[in-house]
């Protein structure tokens, strides 16, 4: 019960400060660093999921069972290019997909429904033409869209497409480093947690608002290990929309062009 009471008084108290629903003003102030960081234009998150441990919920059958074959919920987070959780959702079915996760959070339908207050389309940095939507990057579990970049299939990439999939994957490596990093510092997320469901999913719901208010306090420089022992959701393929598959080829282009190329993208790929 003090761990229970505990860990809900930390995200009460500092949810609304650390993990605020970002605003216009504040969705540019993240583009502006997963550019200078990650050289991605219009990116305004990176998004992921991972498996959990627990130990088997009461009356739950195989809700919690995962297609790795352990009981698991799920931790989705959307993440800024400082390793910081902009949104979280806690508490999914251990056998869900990342893109199923997505589609019932209360982040998805926002996103789907354009209420999260993104800024308006914007031309990329040295271009006049097209206006360009600000975008979320993901893995090859989330479905394309217009705000949802993923990477093209693996299978017969022309040059162009694999210079995307690197570029891409340079941004959504932030998510994968924060995950790294809390894991590493709340080290209960290594092993099995043995607590009631609704304790953990608090447990874990404490441990990334005192991530976000550690790095806020102590830097965004660190030297932590960046390696886990968190898993993905089921990569379940999806399909995505024609307008997303549009924005996707007009960023493929811009990363080739004289404007958006990096020197080093060839030899990376």
């Amino acid at each position: 019960m003090v761990v229970r009471e505990t860990c809900l008084a930390i995200w009460d108290v500092l949810h609304p400060a650390v993990m605020a629903q970002p605003q216009k003003e504040d969705w540019l102030q993240i583009a502006d660093i997963f550019f200078q960081s990650c050289n991605f234009p219009n990116c305004v998150g990176a998004i992921d999921g991972k498996h959990i441990r627990v130990k088997k919920p009461i009356r739950s059958g195989s809700q919690f069972f995962n297609y790795k074959k352990y009981f698991s919920f799920v931790l989705f987070a959307v993440c800024d290019a400082n390793y910081c959780f902009r949104y979280i959702d806690v508490g999914s079915y251990g056998r869900s997909s990342d893109s199923a996760v997505l589609g019932h959070s209360a982040f998805g339908q926002m996103l789907n429904n354009n209420e999260l207050d993104l800024p308006g389309n914007t031309t990329l940095p040295g271009t006049t033409y097209p206006a360009m939507p600000f975008v979320f990057v993901g893995d090859e579990a989330f479905a394309l869209g217009e705000h949802l970049m993923r990477p093209y299939s693996s299978r017969g990439l022309s040059i162009a497409r694999r210079v995307f999939n690197y570029r891409l994957t340079r941004a959504r490596r932030v998510v994968e480093c924060a995950f790294g990093i809390l894991a590493n510092k709340w080290r209960f997320l290594h092993s099995p947690i043995h607590l009631k469901l609704e304790t953990a999913i608090s447990a874990v719901k404490a441990a990334c608002v005192l991530h976000n208010f550690v790095r806020v306090r102590d830097g965004f420089n660190f030297e932590d290990s960046l390696s886990h022992s968190l898993e993905s959701p089921n990569p379940s393929g999806v399909r995505g929309t024609r307008h997303g598959a549009a924005v996707r080829d007009h960023f493929t282009a811009y990363f080739l062009s004289p404007h958006g190329v990096l020197p080093w993208q060839l030899e990376a790929i």
